[in-house]
């Protein structure tokens, strides 16, 4: 026997959505309407001042700003400058660095010079004691000169005296003069003239070179006019090379 549905004595369960499943807690609803509200903590609006203030700052950034664009620009341009001047300060201070003051003394001296001719001259010392403001004692002095040809001179000695106003060096004590040619000279004394670019002696003088060698009274150096004299009366002992001959400038008298 065939049974419906409507033949069964079993209910089935009411699955129909209800108006109470959509209810929601009221906590719930409270706290979505109280993020949803309006706060009531408002912003602040600035007053006058902080305007002024705030204007003020904004003029001055406008200005500022590219300022400082154009000074960055400018110290990139300029630093290969700025490094070449500092490196080439570099030797002047480590001189400075040697100098020292001591008992009065000028330790590490180094003057440095134009002559007449616009030809410079170095004048350096172990020690330099200032006499007054014209005169200094000089120990272990050193005059480098430069010929008027463009040839090199150094003068060392024992003991010197510079007097700066006149540009006169007197030495004393084994005097050496070496010149960049191969001429080399031996003298108890020796005046210079810095700024003429004369060097004199009326002392003995024992010369070495490439002519040979020369024993004389004393001598005369001219650097501007390339001329050595010296006083007699003398030896001169030639060089068996053909091709050494004596200097041209060089003469005795």
């Amino acid at each position: 026997m065939n049974t419906t549905p409507d033949d069964t004595n079993e209910k089935r369960p009411d699955t129909r959505p209800r108006r109470d499943d959509f209810a929601r807690p009221a906590s719930l609803v409270r706290t979505q309407r109280e993020r949803l509200a309006p706060s009531p903590v408002r912003r602040k609006l600035p007053d006058a001042a902080k305007l002024a203030r705030r204007r003020t700052l904004m003029r001055w950034a406008k200005w500022f700003l590219p300022a400082a664009a154009l000074g960055l620009l400018a110290t990139i341009a300029v630093w290969p400058e700025i490094d070449r001047l500092v490196h080439a300060n570099k030797t002047t201070l480590k001189e400075l660095a040697r100098v020292k003051i001591e008992s009065g003394n000028l330790i590490g001296a180094t003057y440095r010079g134009m002559d007449e001719h616009n030809r410079p001259f170095m004048i350096t010392a172990d020690s330099v004691h200032q006499v007054n403001d014209n005169r200094m004692d000089l120990t272990q002095p050193a005059a480098d000169i430069l010929s008027q040809g463009g040839s090199w001179l150094l003068v060392r000695s024992e003991k010197g005296v510079y007097m700066q106003h006149g540009q006169i060096l007197d030495l004393t004590g084994d005097v050496t003069l070496y010149r960049d040619d191969g001429l080399m000279m031996h003298s108890p004394v020796a005046d210079i003239d810095v700024k003429r670019g004369i060097i004199a002696s009326d002392k003995w003088v024992h010369a070495e070179g490439p002519f040979g060698v020369l024993d004389a009274r004393g001598y005369v150096l001219s650097q501007h006019d390339g001329i050595a004299q010296f006083r007699g009366p003398g030896r001169m002992l030639l060089n068996d090379d053909r091709h050494s001959q004596p200097t041209p400038s060089s003469k005795a008298s």
